[in-house]
């Protein structure tokens, strides 16, 4: 079956990116509620992208262009997440590999993304597509 990647720019394609990211952020309980979220974050940069194949979104990223006095012109990846069904098929890869393409074209001179500690299989694949660990990210909740 063919593969289509392309960004999600009208609201029914982002609905259709909702099943999938759920998976990575279940505290979207509702559509509607995520729907708005990026809408209100698309007016500041962040951008959707999906990965379908026939009828299906079996990846979704979630990415955004940034500049910073330490990077320059960077590509930053909010969210990553392939399908639970739908893994180990290239799937994640070949959006992961769009990802770094777009940011190329767009003049970016670093692609970075955070991983929770806890997502192992995340870290391998990262690692696998020859992304190092830069940093640590420290945080703290208001």
């Amino acid at each position: 079956m063919q593969m289509l990647i392309a960004e999600a720019e009208t609201r029914e394609q982002i609905a259709s990116c909702y099943p999938v990211m759920r998976q990575l952020r279940p505290h979207f309980e509702e559509e509607e509620t995520f729907l708005t979220q990026v809408e209100r974050q698309r007016r500041g940069g962040y951008r959707m992208a999906f990965l379908r194949e026939g009828n299906a979104v079996r990846a979704v990223a979630g990415y955004r262009f940034s500049e910073s006095l330490h990077g320059g012109c960077f590509c930053y990846v909010d969210d990553l997440v392939t399908d639970q069904f739908s893994r180990s098929f290239g799937f994640g890869g070949a959006l992961f590999d769009w990802l770094v393409e777009n940011a190329r074209a767009a003049g970016c001179g670093r692609f970075e993304l955070d991983s929770g500690v806890q997502r192992f299989a995340a870290h391998r694949f990262y690692l696998t597509k020859r992304m190092i660990i830069s940093s640590h990210h420290f945080s703290l909740e208001l």
